[in-house]
């Protein structure tokens, strides 16, 4: 079933990212994470695309069992820069026998030992040329894109940011999932600014919970998000006071915040980018309003 077909349901909900495990020795650690969050009921679990030096195959079986086993609406998320059109192709056919049904389509990120380069020969060269071979040759499946609140590192302007994101939506994708942020008026923003140029496909939220302060300082350094200050100051003063421990309830309770308020302010969902932490996200979602 397409997402979208859900999400057009009108009832808010919660979905969740995990990544695969690097080893098939946490494999069986990993699944038990998400055979408790399976029992929170998700709209949908999205999956990173050969993430952690995990393999292609490895997500491939990782979302085929998401889908067969656990009853987990999935969206795989599949990179196209470099990739042959035939490879890609038969990634979405084995997605389709595998039941898999939605795709969140990305560009991916160029090697940071610059050992490639862009252009590169491929006619897959933008996430937006990914949407339209999908739309294209897979119709049935439903597709979504990333978003950003603040802007993309390598976009130009914001409104050239703005520009690509209409783009993709208007190849044919059905939704948008948004990079991480931590103030909820970039958010709303970004939301004005789609709509005032003409996009009306829902954008969802998501929500990173802070479980380290050296993580996520490295993590908005490569994804050109930020952090604000006074929660800055919040996280340094707890990692000073109890180390990780803390920071991760500060984390955690920051995030639930963001998320109570912008279900408050009618967001579709709340996308969680789980870590593979079940005990995070139990206590992320603990007492979270859901209309």
């Amino acid at each position: 079933m397409k997402i979208i077909d859900s999400i057009n349901q009108d009832k808010q909900f919660i979905s969740f990212e995990f990544f695969p495990p690097k080893t098939r020795e946490d494999w069986p650690a990993f699944f038990k994470t998400v055979k408790r969050l399976a029992l929170l009921n998700p709209l949908f679990a999205s999956v990173t695309y050969g993430a952690g030096g995990s393999t292609n195959a490895d997500s491939l079986e990782i979302v085929t069992r998401f889908q067969q086993e656990y009853g987990l609406e999935t969206m795989a998320h599949l990179t196209c820069l470099g990739s042959k059109i035939g490879e890609v192709e038969r990634f979405l056919d084995n997605l389709a026998e595998g039941g898999v049904d939605n795709v969140l389509a990305l560009r991916g990120d160029l090697p940071l030992d610059g050992s490639v380069t862009s252009p590169l020969p491929s006619p897959l060269q933008f996430a937006s040329d990914l949407v339209k071979l999908i739309r294209t040759s897979f119709p049935d499946l439903g597709i979504g894109v990333a978003g950003y609140p603040e802007v993309h590192p390598e976009a130009a302007s914001l409104e050239a940011d703005l520009s690509y994101l209409k783009l993709k939506l208007d190849s044919g994708a059905d939704l948008a999932i948004t990079q991480l942020f931590f103030d909820n008026n970039l958010y709303h923003s970004s939301v004005k600014r789609a709509r005032e140029a003409g996009i009306f496909k829902p954008i969802i939220p998501g929500i990173l919970p802070v479980v380290s302060l050296k993580v996520i300082k490295r993590i908005v350094s490569l994804c050109g998000a930020s952090i604000p200050a006074e929660f800055l100051a919040e996280l340094e003063k707890a990692d000073h006071k109890g180390g990780a421990a803390e920071v991760q309830k500060v984390g955690i309770a920051h995030a639930r915040r963001q998320a109570q308020e912008l279900l408050d302010a009618g967001v579709p969902g709340v996308h969680i980018y789980t870590l593979n932490r079940a005990e995070v996200v139990l206590d992320l979602l603990d007492g979270l309003e859901i209309k």
